[in-house]
């Protein structure tokens, strides 16, 4: 049996942090939200978008419905500007490389929607062969439960 190696997207492979703070300021601006400077969204990143909006509005505006407002101007814009600041971390394409070379399994779980996590990987690692790349889908939780973890590893088997 062939080992596994899974990685996360946002903050391992690719530094994403630019373009979400840009999407996520676009779409808090849509709705009549203060805006954060880039560097801030360091701390709001990580758990998924959903949490990412939660954790950029004001405290007293943290509810679910303003998350889904925010989450229908985000979406349709960070597809569209996804790549406009993303680069892979230095020296990320070469590892991916040599651990493929070396007969290993890849995969991606990632807590960024399935979409966007597919379109990035397949974009900026379009030489590398995945054996699985799973974002956030509706039903399954975000990590750090490791649900996302069992469904690579139901994929090998």
């Amino acid at each position: 049996m062939k080992k596994l190696v899974i990685f996360d997207l946002d903050g391992t492979l690719l530094n994403t942090v630019t373009d979400l703070a840009y999407s996520t300021n676009y779409a808090l601006e849509q709705v009549g939200f203060p805006v954060h400077p880039v560097n801030k969204y360091n701390t709001f990143v990580g758990n998924g978008i959903n949490k990412l909006f939660e954790r950029a509005l004001p405290e007293n505006a943290r509810t679910e419905e303003n998350i889904q407002k925010i989450r229908s101007y985000f979406v349709p814009y960070y597809n569209e500007h996804n790549m406009d600041a993303t680069a892979p971390y230095p020296g990320i394409t070469e590892l991916l490389n040599t651990l493929q070379e070396k007969g290993l399994l890849l995969a991606v779980a990632s807590n960024k929607y399935q979409a966007a996590t597919e379109t990035l990987v397949h974009h900026y690692f379009a030489g590398i062969s995945f054996a699985a790349v799973l974002g956030q889908r509706e039903g399954i939780s975000v990590k750090p439960d490791p649900s996302i973890v069992y469904d690579i590893l139901k994929k090998q088997m």
